[in-house]
């Protein structure tokens, strides 16, 4: 009996730490969704106030009247690219990974020696020979310049190599048996069991591409090439400070995080234990 009281209080207190951390990491979604609704005024006010004296819906609809902000085109031009960057680079680095788990070649230590080495030089030291790269080709301003880059990820290519490590290697044995070469034990027995992994890193691709900043702030230098990301760094410079439409624009900038993060939640915590990275 004193057992189950104690497992009974035990669960009861753990409930209760996670209700209070969940409140606390929700605080900054409260903030961002009381300031989007609120007037400049309101949001500086040295009295705070729990909610927004009327719903200030003119926030977001001002965020795609102004043809100086093209927030709408910036939405479409991070969707675009985190739809496409995400899906290839997952594929490149699944067939990377496998290729480095499982074919013998000559030389497979060193390439992969050399994609580690990458994941130890700061991104920032990386933009200026890939502009220089990119904008040779005539990449300034387009699409695929913003896409490109992105879809090699040296981080997935190792995750992967070790997820197809653990992978039985007598189911693929049985494959090449059958007359399978390695493109068709790949595509026929390892990557239909790889799909919680794929959606995994597909998801963090998908976050990593939506939430980019910098090499889109290089490359992107026409108003109608800018991110998302990009647009809302509009709303506060040294000349203006539009807070409204600034947590109006965030607000409607994580809405397809949220989502994506909902939806893709348990494969994401699948993929990281399957990959051996546990705590």
């Amino acid at each position: 009996m004193n057992r189950y009281r104690g497992s009974v209080l035990g669960s009861a207190v753990t409930y209760l730490v996670l209700c209070l951390l969940s409140v606390v990491f929700l605080i900054p979604f409260y903030v961002l969704l009381r300031n989007a609704f609120m007037t400049t005024p309101e949001i500086t006010a040295t009295d705070w106030h729990w909610l927004p004296s009327s719903l200030n819906w003119d926030n977001f609809t001002s965020l795609f009247d102004n043809p100086e902000r093209p927030f709408g085109r910036s939405l479409a031009n991070s969707l675009l690219i985190a739809v496409i960057s995400a899906p290839v680079s997952t594929l490149f680095a699944s067939m990377a990974g496998y290729a480095l788990a499982r074919i013998n070649v000559p030389g497979r230590g060193v390439v992969l020696s050399l994609i580690v080495g990458t994941l130890m030089i700061p991104q920032a030291v990386t933009f200026l020979p890939t502009f220089v790269v990119v904008g040779s080709m005539g990449g300034v301003n387009t699409m695929w310049g913003l896409i490109a880059p992105g879809l090699f990820n040296a981080f997935a290519v190792v995750l992967f190599r070790s997820f197809y490590l653990s992978f039985p290697a007598e189911i693929e044995e049985a494959g090449r048996i059958d007359g399978l070469s390695y493109l068709g034990v790949y595509g026929r027995i390892i990557l239909p069991n790889s799909v919680t992994m794929i959606a995994s890193l597909g998801a963090l691709s998908f976050i990593e591409a939506w939430n980019s900043f910098l090499w889109p702030l290089m490359i992107g230098q026409d108003p109608n090439s800018w991110t998302v990301q990009i647009a809302l760094s509009s709303f506060l410079t040294s000349q203006t400070v539009n807070l409204p439409e600034l947590f109006a624009g965030t607000a409607v900038a994580i809405l397809p995080l949220v989502i994506m993060f909902l939806v893709a939640q348990r494969h994401i915590v699948q993929g990281i234990a399957m990959s051996g990275l546990k705590s």
